[in-house]
């Protein structure tokens, strides 16, 4: 099956993961100049009323930019919604998507069928990530376009599946747009998950160690020291079981090694949360690769670098526009 149109001409094949509360407009913008689809959750955008600035924002931006470089456009960007039923913001913000036509959803934590239809109206595209084939077929059946496989490693809410086992499970079905999450931090990464069939690599962790991420520098030191040793793999904060870097959660005055269970019934995702674990910081297991705070271009120019080196190693055709097939 063909990518569709708004994903079929990237110049890499890579999306940027939504990240809660760290990404922002500056990042977002960042990203597609450098030629990654960015994105960011509706609910970063507090108050409410916020989302409708944002988007204009990145839009107006995106368009300005475009119109100044014809020749080398903006890659689109994409908004995460999560609609699971504690999310009381949903229909405000999918509000404001339809108003700005939004090009690209990402859905999180359950598939509905009115949000997708919603997202089809205005003529866009949505990606709804899974952690196991069971959810994967149902995204597909509620008419989800594409799937983000968020497999073992990945930053924040994570599945435990092996990527090699979850991508292999899904292409025997589904031969729409895939991308992968979990532990890319690398051009050569993203080659590797192109080689086991997925389209696009899906990185979050990365990008937090990046100058316009919305996040303390303490945080993103913790990227540049830490690696996968440092990460732990928890449901206490949401609900849902997610990974996290270890020295956050000990400065939180957590025993890491000795976590209690959550309530999965009892996620929450909106102020609560937010306000009861704010300092807590999720992070992938990918995060050795990354050896310093840069900008955002400078980040995707090296992802870039790695990409092309390495398809040169396996004597590949070189890349050219759009995205390339492994």
């Amino acid at each position: 099956m063909p990518l569709p149109p708004v994903l079929a001409k990237l110049p890499l094949p890579i999306i940027g993961s939504p990240l809660f509360i760290i990404s922002n407009p500056k990042l977002v913008i960042e990203q597609c100049k450098a030629g990654v689809v960015g994105s960011m959750p509706a609910l970063n955008a507090r108050p409410a009323a916020q989302l409708d600035e944002w988007l204009a924002e990145i839009t107006e931006t995106l368009a300005a930019y475009n119109k100044a470089n014809p020749d080398k456009p903006a890659a689109p960007f994409a908004i995460n919604q999560i609609v699971h039923k504690s999310n009381d913001r949903l229909e405000h913000d999918m509000e404001m998507c339809a108003k700005y036509k939004v090009p690209i959803i990402i859905t999180s934590l359950g598939a509905r069928t009115d949000v997708n239809e919603a997202v089809h109206a205005w003529g866009g595209v949505v990606l709804h990530d899974i952690i196991n084939n069971f959810f994967a077929k149902k995204a597909i059946e509620k008419g989800a376009d594409g799937l983000i496989a968020v497999a073992a490693g990945a930053g924040g809410h994570a599945g435990t599946k092996s990527p090699f086992a979850l991508i292999q499970e899904i292409r025997q079905w589904f031969d729409g747009p895939l991308a992968l999450s979990g532990s890319i931090a690398s051009g050569d990464a993203v080659l590797a998950a192109q080689a086991m069939g997925a389209d696009f690599a899906y990185i979050g962790s990365a990008f937090i160690a990046t100058e316009e991420a919305r996040a303390q520098e303490a945080y993103k030191q913790a990227i540049v020291d830490c690696n996968s040793d440092d990460i732990v793999y928890s449901n206490l904060f949401t609900g849902v079981h997610g990974n996290y870097l270890k020295p956050s959660i000990k400065a939180a005055g957590l025993d890491p090694d000795n976590l209690p269970e959550s309530d999965p019934s009892k996620m929450n995702f909106g102020g609560d949360a937010k306000k009861a674990w704010k300092d807590i910081w999720g992070c992938g297991q990918g995060i050795g690769a990354i050896d310093k705070v840069v900008p955002t271009a400078e980040l995707v120019a090296r992802l870039k670098r790695e990409y092309a080196a390495a398809r040169q190693r396996l004597g590949l055709t070189p890349m050219e526009s759009g995205v390339a097939a492994a």
